[in-house]
């Protein structure tokens, strides 16, 4: 079993940067397929983006696609998400999960343990 923590969540203005983190323990992150995803007020849990155990491949929502950029570092059992040119659309909860599949996954169902989540508001 695996437990994550997100961090790195807050009030940003429109336009900034934010960059979340998601930290591991009980179990090496490396084992894993490690996802973002994100769930706004009124809204189901969207994928954002995915990178595997090596880092080597890496997936991206269209809608973040060109701006977020997620990578890890397997010594420090964390994944990061580094979010630029925020708009208020990506105000969300954002969650971390793990996937123990061989290839990368988009749906919530597919994961198998999740973080608790941060909150990334931006405003206009």
């Amino acid at each position: 079993q695996v437990q994550l923590v997100e961090s790195g969540g807050g009030l940003v203005q429109a336009g900034g940067s934010l960059r979340l983190s998601c930290a591991a323990s009980g179990r090496t992150l490396s084992s894993y397929i490690v996802d973002w995803f994100r769930q706004a007020p009124g809204k189901e849990r969207e994928f954002v983006a995915a990178i595997t155990r090596s880092g080597g491949r890496t997936d991206y929502s269209n809608s973040v696609k060109g701006r977020f950029t997620i990578s890890r570092d397997n010594a420090k059992n964390t994944v990061y998400l580094q979010m630029n040119s925020l708009k208020h659309e990506d105000t969300a909860v954002y969650y971390c999960a793990v996937d123990s599949a061989l290839l990368p996954h988009t749906i919530p169902s597919a994961m198998d343990y999740w973080g608790k989540g941060t909150l990334v508001t931006v405003s206009t």
